[in-house]
Order: C-alpha cells, then structure tokens, then sequence
C-alpha cells in the first residue's frame, strides 16, 4: 500500500535534535552549521526503496528542521545535505549521499561496502578533491523514528559506593554466543545477560558493576571485510544512540533495558564503553556516512592552515571536535539518553583524553569535562577515562578532573613484571598496592580513583599472560605485527598449551598471586571475563578483529575443576575485601595515621620484619616484602558481634569488637623459592584467610588456622602470598547478601537487598 507525504513540511521545531514523534506527527531537527539545504528522505518499511525527498523548511541557530504531520514511530528516514564542496576549505557536502541522522535511535540495514559510499571518486587523479555522483541510498542504513517505552517503575540503581566496587569487563556477544543452555537466538546478545545463570556466576565472584565493551551501533569497516575478518570489538561507532542492531535477538532495544533491570534487582551496576573521539568513518579519504557529509568542518578537528585533513589524535582517522558546542551537545545528549532511557550507571570514556582536547592541548577543565561534570544527571554516575590517546601529550594518568575512576596501566605493568620476577620492583609493587598515591593524591581525589587491573580485553588474558613470552596475533592477517610487543609475560617453560602438570601448577599459582594482588590493593579493582576459569585466546593479544572462538568466552572452562577452583578463589578474596575495611580505605595510607597505639594504618617489612629501609627498597634481587595493614573494624562486624553475644555464642560483646582494631599481615614472594616470613606483630591470634599455593585460596584443611605467637613464623611457597588476620573472615557478612536466583523474588517490586 502506498503512504501518502506532504510536498511540504510545516516549519516545526530545532530542539529537540533527530527524530521526535508527538503521537500527532513526527519533528525532524538536525544540525549544520555550513549547508545550504537539507532534505528529509522518507523510506519504505525496508529501507530499500526510496518514497519522497522534501526539503526541511526552516533553519534556527543553525539547526535544520521541519514537522511531518500524520508520521508515527516506524517511519524510516534519512538526510541528504546541499553545500559547499570544498575539501581544502574542510567542506565535503554531497546531496547524493545519504545520511544518517546522528540522534538515530533505531537502525534499519547495515553498510554495503561500494564505491558510492565515499563522497569522491574512489582511484581519481584527483583523489578526495574529486566529486562523486552516485547515489549512495542502497548501500547505506536508514534510520527509525522510535517511541521509547519501557516500565521502570520498580528499578533502582545500585549505587555501589566506589570503595565497594569490583568492576568485570566483558563483550556482551562473547560472554555468551557459546552458551548451549540459551536459546540460539539469545546467544551473543543483550537478552542473555538477563540470564540468571550468568547473573548468579557474577555474584558468587562478588562483582558488583559489569562494564560492557561498546554497545552503539559500529561499522563493519571495509578493510576487515575485505580479510573476511569482523569488528569485534566495537570501536567504530556509527550511532551514539543506537544500540547494536547485531546484539538485539528479537530486534527489540528493550531487550538492553531488560538485561539491566535484572542486574539491578541483583545489586549490579552496568557500565558502557562509550567511544566519543572518534567515528566510524576514518580519516579524509573515508567514506561519507553521517558526520562527514552533514558538516565536516563542525564535526571534526581540521588542521589549521590545511583543513582538508583531519587531525588524528585517536589513531582511528579522525578526531571529533568537543569544542564545538553543537558537537559537544550530542555527547552530553548521548550520555543523557542512555542513562535516562536505559537507566546505565556509568560510562568508561575510550581514550579519554582527546575528549579533554581543547586547541592548546589536553586540559582538565576542558569544556567536555565542565558540561560532564556539571550536569545534574550525569555527575552523579561512574566515570571512568581510559587517560590516554596517541596525540601530542596524550598520556594523562593521574591528571584527570576529581570525579573520574582512571584506567590505571601502570599497576597493570608493575605487578606483571613483579610477579613475572623483573629485578628491582619491590617498591614499584609497594606504591600500586596503596592506589598509586603519587598518581593520585590530589584534588581531594580518593584511592578508587586508580582502576587496578592486570588485564583487559586490549592485551593478553591473564592465563595468556602466564603462558605465552611473546604475542602471536598471526589470524589477525598483519603478519603479527600488530598488537603490543613489550607485554611483561613469561611462559614458566613453554609457549601456549602444555601437558607439563609442573609448568602448570606454576602458571595458576601465579595467576592466582596476581588476581590477589588486583583485589586486595587499595583502589577500584576490575576483572577481564573468563579470567576467573583461565580463558585463552591463543596468544592473541590483539584480537579486535577475531569474531569467533578466539575471542568468545568458553564456559566449558568454568565447569572444569580447574576452572571452578579459579573461580572459587576469586569469590574469596572479593569477600575478604568486603570484610576487611581497610583493604578499601577512604583516604590514601602513608603510615602516618595511628590506629592504635605503636600501630599505624600502614607498614612495610621484610620477611624477617624488618622494617624496609631506603637502600632495602631499591634492592634488585629482593622480591619478598610484608604489608601491614591496620583499621577499624566495619559497623556490620559491630552489629554481628552484639547478636553473637546476645545468643551466647561469643564472650565478647559489641565494644570489645569496636575496641580491638582489624590488623592483616600480606605476607608477599615473589621469588622462586619458599620464604619463611616472621610476624611484625606477635599479640594474640592470627587466622590465615588466604593462601594463594592453594587452588581456592582457602588453606589446606579449614577456613582458618590459628598461628600462636610462640610460633610466629609462616612459610610462604614461590610465587605465592598468604594473607593472615587477628580475627576470622565474618562470613556471614562477607559473602554476597543474595543466594542463587533470590534477588529474582526479592527486587521485581522493588525491594532492594
């Protein structure tokens, strides 16, 4: 049946930006700062077959924009711009492009790689100053005029406070396209994060945010297709307000929705990866999409002097413009949308420093970070920078505003080359261990600023990370030549897989010490999926490309001895975490706070408890120390203790337990042989709480064992450490409040655990 549409468009109006249905007509409004025209594209149900091009009537403050009365939420539309084609003036308008709107909330097809896609002609003398004529409408996505409805009325977010917070990075398709108890058509996809299955292996590990790798719409770039290769990991956004039409399983985006309600009646926050420095369609010579063919000299940061080429401070081609106002605008909108309308509870920003770009370099008080940091909706979530880009001065740990959590590459190389035996790192260790003060302790900034990890999901897997010496990216098609080279791994005696149960043994005692390490440093700790049952990706330390079992997460692992005892362990050293307050202190700790008398919040010794000396910190060969930490025990473990005595199962009431200050002892080896460790500290009992030789961390026997001070010595195997308290772990208030699928009953109508 053919659909009927005006010649004319009634004026309308410019806010707000994309497509906006009031139930009696749809309002367009689209911004470009330099077009001369701008036409509306109606398309059929398909998107394949153009109906009716009608110009938008009125333009305010350099918005374009127009009302369609009688439209409703299906309609599929784009744009075409009339303008100035002046490459060497930053301008590229092509009316035989097709574009998509950059507020697209729903997409219709997906890229089909032609010539006519780019805006000059492809192999011209004249390269892009050349001028295209084809029309691009076929081989391009439309958008869909959408109507965003969805019952939040019991949800509420967690609001993890950042000292509790253990971060767990996962690929919403490789976490689980190889899951065989889903459906075929929910593997890989937003609706299997919804499973209970996957939500109780969260809370056993004692996750409390799951961050995603990008979920907006990305392109399929043209040079991977052509290697039969895929963009798996997403950075290539094509929409910031589309989610990922390949992660949808029924097409539907309330299945996002869906999935994090679920998390949060679990008590689990749900980051996204958000990729705002740069597009989908690289550099100058790239093709004509959206951004490029709606204003390029407004999008994009040109070279002064030269605007015909994009500055490319990301390495991806282009770099956009956060100092326009109009461009910074759709960001913030873009975040906006997605916390309001998906209810998401923070953003990690992909190199975040270019979006602290201003003319004059990177700045903190860049007008992004003002508007972000200002914004009554936005300021109150996580925010994470990962605080680096490849432009001049691009690395900026440590010097992102206050609000921001920072990934921290830093701890990650430090403890890998710690564990891995480097020479000289004992007071490296020592500094990522307290949240790298020197990084930051300023601005008020707190420990959970620094994001401590070991690995993620650019670089080696942590069980890749202990059995590969060099990368071996050789699927990717670059002849392995991509990738970093310098990764601090070391093989323990072989390269990949091994039968050798010795070598073995070895590489999952160090995993072990390093994801301890992660978790009971002071900071944010985050975990990369399938760490915790020894996922592989071959050696593969590059795998953006590699959309298959490379890079899916196999669950097989997890059902394995080895892989469950993993597990087990990670699930013991987050509850130790939660039960020791001091393992997650509000403050940095220097040793200058007196907790009680002769005990400061923290010290250092050696492994005759000594305390280190200056000279003893830059010893080379010294790959043993001691951390003592100290603090007040928690309000729970007050409350716990008061209904103990109450029932007569303790002698000791409430103020006892608030008298008697929490004390750990990490005793720490790294070297290559057993170490006999003796006790700064020698009043009362000690429990050994972890004990990382041992495959669940727990030590051999029973939870805890008791070390008198007539015997104040432990010895501590290669490798390995071994975490001793003057109390017991408080199990009851260190495991995870919700047992398996009870949070499935207890938060649907909205009570929170």
């Amino acid at each position: 049946m053919s659909v009927a549409f005006p010649d004319r468009l009634m004026p309308g109006l410019p806010y707000p930006l994309g497509a906006s249905s009031d139930g009696l007509g749809v309002n367009f409004a689209v911004f470009s700062a330099h077009a001369t025209r701008m036409d509306l594209c109606l398309f059929d149900p398909s998107g394949k077959r153009e109906l009716k091009r009608i110009a938008l009537p009125e333009c305010t403050d350099e918005v374009w924009h127009g009302y369609l009365p009688g439209a409703a939420p299906g309609l599929v539309y784009g744009f075409r711009a009339h303008g100035p084609y002046e490459p060497n003036k930053g301008h590229r308008f092509n009316p035989n492009k097709l574009l998509l709107d950059p507020y697209a909330k729903r997409l219709v097809g997906q890229v089909r790689w032609t010539d006519a896609l780019y805006g000059y002609r492809l192999h011209s003398p004249r390269a892009d100053l050349s001028f295209d004529r084809r029309d691009s409408a076929a081989a391009m996505p439309k958008a869909m005029v959408t109507e965003d409805a969805f019952v939040w009325e019991h949800d509420r977010l967690p609001q993890v406070p950042w000292n509790k917070t253990v971060i767990y990075e996962a690929h919403v398709k490789g976490i689980s396209r190889l899951r065989e108890d889903l459906l075929p058509h929910e593997r890989g996809t937003f609706a299997a994060l919804a499973d209970p299955a996957f939500i109780d292996h969260l809370l056993r590990l004692g996750v409390t945010t799951l961050e995603l790798m990008p979920v907006h719409a990305f392109l399929q770039d043209s040079f991977l297709v052509e290697r039969g290769l895929h963009n798996y990991w997403g950075y290539s956004t094509l929409s910031y307000f589309a989610p990922e039409p390949g992660y949808l399983s029924m097409g539907d985006p309330n299945e996002l929705r869906m999935a994090v309600r679920r998390l949060h009646s679990a008590g689990i926050e749900v980051i996204l990866d958000v990729v705002y420095n740069h597009t989908s369609c690289g550099s100058e010579l790239g093709p004509t999409l959206s951004f490029r063919g709606l204003d390029n000299a407004s999008y994009f940061r040109l070279l002064p002097g030269q605007e015909r080429y994009h500055i490319n401070d990301t390495g991806c081609g282009n770099t956009l413009n956060l100092s326009h106002p109009r461009v910074l605008q759709m960001v913030l909108d873009s975040l906006r949308y997605w916390a309001q309308s998906f209810h998401i509870d923070g953003f990690r920003f992909d190199l975040g420093s270019t979006l602290g770009r201003e003319p004059h370099g990177f700045d903190p008080g860049s007008g992004f970070f003002d508007a972000l940091l200002q914004d009554p909706v936005l300021s109150r979530l996580k925010l994470i920078s990962e605080p680096w880009d490849i432009g001049p001065g691009g690395y900026q740990l440590g010097n992102h505003p206050a609000r921001f959590g920072e990934w921290n590459d830093k701890f990650r190389d430090d403890m890998r080359k710690f564990w891995k035996g480097d020479e000289a790192m004992r007071g490296a260790f020592a500094q990522r261990m307290m949240g790298s003060a020197e990084l930051f302790e300023h601005h008020r900034r707190k420990p959970w600023a620094s994001i401590n990890f070991i690995a993620s999901h650019d670089g080696f897997t942590l069980r890749d990370l202990v059995s590969y010496n060099g990368k071996h990216n050789e699927a990717n098609g670059e002849n392995n030549n991509d990738g970093h080279n310098d990764n601090a791994s070391y093989n323990w005696g072989a390269e990949g897989d091994t039968d050798d149960a010795a070598i073995l043994a070895k590489r999952a005692c160090v995993q072990r010490a390093m994801l301890a390490s992660t978790l009971l440093a002071q900071g944010t700790p985050m975990l990369l999926a399938g760490d915790e049952f020894h996922r592989s990706q071959g050696g593969n330390n590059n795998a953006y490309c590699q959309d298959n079992e490379i890079s899916w997460v196999n669950w097989d692992q997890a059902r394995s001895p080895e892989g469950a005892a993993l597990s087990a362990f990670v699930g013991r050293v987050t509850a130790i975490r939660r039960d020791f307050e001091v393992l997650r202190a509000s403050y940095f700790l220097h040793g200058s706070q007196m907790v009680a008398d002769g005990l400061p919040d923290v010290a250092w010794f050696d492994e005759a408890a000594r305390p280190v000396s200056s000279e003893d910190w830059n010893n080379p060969v010294a790959r043993a120390i001691t951390l003592q930490l100290a603090g007040k025990p928690q309000e729970s473990h007050k409350q716990l203790s008061s209904r103990l005595h109450d029932a007569g199962q303790s002698d000791s009431p409430a103020e006892a337990a608030e008298a008697t200050p929490d004390v750990l002892m990490i005793f720490v080896n790294a070297g290559h042989e057993a170490i006999d460790f003796h006790f700064p500290r020698t009043e009362g009992d000690y429990h050994l709480l972890l004990d990382t030789a041992q495959d669940t961390g727990i030590p051999t026997g029973e939870d805890v064992r008791l070390v008198l001070p007539g015997s104040a010595t432990v010895q501590v195997p290669a490798h390995s450490l071994q975490v001793f308290a003057n109390r017991p772990l408080h199990l009851a208030s260190a495991i995870y409040p919700l047992a398996a699928n009870e949070w499935i009953a207890r938060n649907e109508w909205g009570e929170r655990p």
